[in-house]
C-alpha cells in the first residue's frame, strides 16, 4: 500500500495536516478502515510504504494494536513521485505470490475489495464508469473486452472507460515486469512520474487477456486528494458505505434465520 505522499493538494501547509492515511472519518483513521476490512477478508499482512509523518503512522499502528499485522517500509525520498515509493516496496511486492497493490488514500465499501480478491482474473483492476470527466481521474479504457489505455489522458480508441480505484490484484509474473519497468523510469531520472505509468507500460505490452477488470460502478468509494474530498467523504460517501454495510448485515442475519428454520424443519 502506497502511503508516503505529502498530500499537498489538500491545500494546507505540510505541518498542518496528517498523512492522508491518518485522516479520520466518523472517529476512525483511514488506516483503521483498511485494517478492519483486510482482516475480515482474510489478508495476512499489510506492508505500508511510508514517508511523510511516518512516525505518526507508526504510532497509529501501535494504538490500533496492529504491530503484528502492519509492517512499514520507509521511503526517504517521499517528496518525489509515488513511483519512488513503489520502487521502495519492490522486495515486498516480489514475494512469489499474488499481491494486492493499493493506494492508501481511498475510503471505500468493503465489497470493492471483496470483488477484487474473488475475481477470476489473475491480474485485475477495479473500474467505475460513474466518474466525472476531466484530466484528474486515472482512466481504464476498454475495447473488445481488453484494457487498451490506463492513464489520466486519453489517447486510444475505446468502447467505454471508467475511473481506476487504485486497487490492483497482480500475479507474481506481472509484478516482476512492473518492478523492471519502475527501475527503468528511475534510471532515466523520471522520479516524479506517477507509478501508474509503469503499470501502464506493462499493460500495453502484455499478451492479450493478461489483464482484466471488475466493474464496481455504483459502489461507494472516494479517493482523498483535495479538501473538498474530505467533506464529500464525510457527508456523502461514508453514509452510503455504512448503509450498505448495514444492509449486508441484515441480509446475513436473514439468511442465518432461514438456515435455522430449514434445520428445524428437517
Amino acid at each position: 500500500m502506497l502511503a508516503a505522499g505529502i498530500g499537498a493538494r489538500l491545500g494546507l501547509a505540510a505541518t498542518e495536516h496528517p498523512a492522508k492515511v491518518l485522516l479520520r472519518f466518523a472517529g476512525k483513521s483511514l488506516l483503521q478502515y483498511h485494517i478492519d476490512i483486510f482482516r475480515r477478508q482474510g489478508i495476512d499482512e499489510l506492508i505500508l510504504g511510508v514517508g511523510y509523518h511516518h512516525e505518526d503512522i507508526k504510532r497509529e499502528i501501535a494504538a490500533l494494536g496492529a504491530q503484528d499485522f502492519v509492517r512499514t517500509v520507509f521511503n526517504k525520498d517521499y517528496e518525489e513521485g509515488n513511483i519512488v515509493t513503489l520502487w521502495a516496496l519492490r522486495n515486498e511486492l516480489d514475494c512469489g505470490e499474488p499481491v494486492l497493490l493499493m493506494d492508501a488514500d481511498v475510503l471505500y465499501d468493503e465489497e470493492l475489495l471483496e470483488r477484487l480478491i474473488n475475481s477470476r482474473h489473475q491480474n485485475c483492476f477495479l473500474l467505475d464508469r460513474g466518474f466525472a470527466p476531466g484530466d484528474e481521474p486515472v482512466k481504464i479504457c476498454v475495447r473488445d473486452g481488453e484494457i487498451v489505455e490506463f492513464r489520466k489522458w486519453l489517447s486510444a480508441e475505446f468502447e467505454f472507460c471508467g475511473e481506476s480505484v487504485g486497487f490492483f490484484k497482480l500475479s507474481p509474473e506481472v509484478v516482476k515486469k512492473i518492478i523492471i519497468q519502475t527501475e527503468h523510469y528511475l534510471r532515466l531520472g523520471r522520479r516524479q512520474e506517477p507509478y501508474e505509468e509503469a503499470i501502464r507500460d506493462v499493460v500495453l505490452t502484455a499478451p492479450r487477456r493478461t489483464f482484466s477488470f471488475e466493474d464496481i460502478t455504483n459502489l461507494p468509494w472516494i479517493e482523498i486528494d483535495f479538501a473538498a474530498d474530505i467533506e464529500h467523504a464525510n457527508n456523502v460517501v461514508l453514509p452510503r458505505i455504512l448503509t450498505a454495510k448495514r444492509g449486508r448485515g441484515a441480509a446475513i442475519m436473514g439468511n442465518h434465520g432461514m438456515e435455522q428454520a430449514v434445520a428445524q424443519r428437517v
